[in-house]
């Protein structure tokens, strides 16, 4: 008898969305949701489009499409389908009940991608509780499995509804995460504090999911982070030193890539860890200047920033995969104090790219000119450790320097 292979089936899956505007960029939003799909491990075997005025209060889709999905669900033996907008617990219900096959929404997708994706604990727990919140809100009485499990005394304690029972553990479990969550914002608290204190200069790197990120990390750090050509092929965050030409040492931190439609119940769960970006020094904004919703994809990154409050701060726009063009295109953003081309792969444009990090950090720093006595000289190795000496000159009267040094240490020692 031979050995019996166990395979996790793969889902095919059968995409849909509902276009109520000719503004709506509905094509494009469904391509990326193929892509999320293949990201997640499933086979896209069709997709389709209805137009309508408004969406279907009951079903998300017109009558007649849910007929011709039920039939393409059929023909291309598809196991789920999947829509382009968050559904209401109405609509899922109906729907399922009306094709046949689990129906579920870009959010459940996302959250899935995300489910795999953590390895952290602090990432286990965010994704965790965006489910759990996301379900609190879609736990609705169906069929018998909801009914009561008694009836009269005795039964008014364990005897009360399922979806009851349901809400209160899913209560309590969001507690709880929510507990560990903030004992792990109040490490992070203490270790940005550190940093601080030692004015290690905070680079936090940003964009849009696939355009680079973690392969542009590794570029500059060696950090070694899992990098592929995949949306959120990497999820938890990343901080890694680099020492610049002057010899300052900076900090790059990696952040989870955005996306169009990003659930609410992510961008609540992960705010702690993007957060992070509220305090960096500088934006390091990480462009696919190779894809053709390059501009909707930077109008994405700076509203998902204004939604965290993640604004006034100086930005670096770095249009990577610059490699892949083919016509010489005029890459602009009119809201970055700098931008430059890289190819994060190809490695070029790097150099420029720290350049333009160390000449960012120089406007944020005071330029002054001192002699110090020999006496004195201690207080140039604070110098020299937090800011940038153009000239060290040794004369009788003590040693000459000019430097950029942070506007805080400047206070502080003079």
């Amino acid at each position: 008898m031979e050995p019996y292979e166990n395979k996790e089936e793969v889902e095919r899956l059968l995409l849909g969305a509902v276009c109520i505007s000719k503004n709506d960029d509905t094509e494009r939003s469904l391509i990326e949701l193929a892509e999320l799909a293949q990201s997640a491990g499933a086979v896209v075997v069709c997709r389709v489009i209805q137009n309508l005025d408004a969406y279907n209060p009951a079903t998300y889709f017109g009558k007649g499409k849910i007929e011709e999905i039920a039939e393409l669900a059929k023909l291309h033996d598809a196991t789920t389908v999947v829509c382009d907008d968050e559904l209401t617990p109405a609509q899922l219900r109906n729907l399922e009940d009306e094709i046949g096959i689990k129906v579920i929404d870009r959010t459940v997708l996302i959250l899935d991608i995300f489910a795999q994706r953590a390895n952290s604990r602090e990432g286990k727990l965010q994704v965790e509780l965006a489910q759990l919140k996301y379900a609190a809100t879609r736990l609705t009485g169906l069929g018998k499995s909801l009914s009561r499990l008694g009836g009269g005394i005795g039964t008014r304690g364990p005897g009360e509804k399922k979806l009851e029972l349901d809400k209160r553990l899913i209560r309590d479990r969001i507690s709880v995460l929510k507990g560990e969550l903030k004992d792990l914002e109040n490490q992070r608290t203490i270790a940005r504090g550190l940093r601080e204190e030692n004015e290690i200069p905070v680079v936090a790197i940003v964009g849009y999911t696939n355009a680079g990120k973690s392969t542009l990390l590794n570029k500059l750090t060696d950090a070694k982070v899992y990098a592929a050509d995949k949306l959120f092929a990497t999820l938890d965050p990343t901080t890694r030193k680099r020492k610049l030409e002057s010899g300052q040492e900076i900090l790059l931190t990696d952040t989870v890539g955005f996306i169009r439609k990003l659930p609410h119940h992510l961008i609540e769960a992960f705010r702690s860890t993007l957060e992070e970006a509220k305090y960096a020094d500088i934006i390091l904004h990480v462009v696919d200047a190779s894809n053709p919703d390059i501009d909707m994809q930077m109008h994405i990154v700076y509203d998902t920033l204004h939604r965290l409050g993640i604004e006034d701060k100086p930005v670096i726009t770095a249009f990577n995969k610059v490699d892949k063009l083919t016509d010489e295109l005029t890459l602009r953003d009119m809201r970055a104090d700098l931008t430059l081309k890289i190819s994060a792969k190809q490695e070029t444009g790097l150099d420029e790219l720290l350049g333009s990090i160390e000449e960012i950090l120089d406007r944020q720093k005071v330029c002054f000119e001192k002699v110090f006595p020999y006496n004195d000289a201690g207080r140039i190795a604070r110098i020299r450790k937090y800011g940038k000496l153009e000239i060290e000159e040794y004369r009788p009267d003590g040693i000459y320097i000019k430097a950029f040094i942070p506007k805080r240490i400047f206070k502080e020692m003079f």
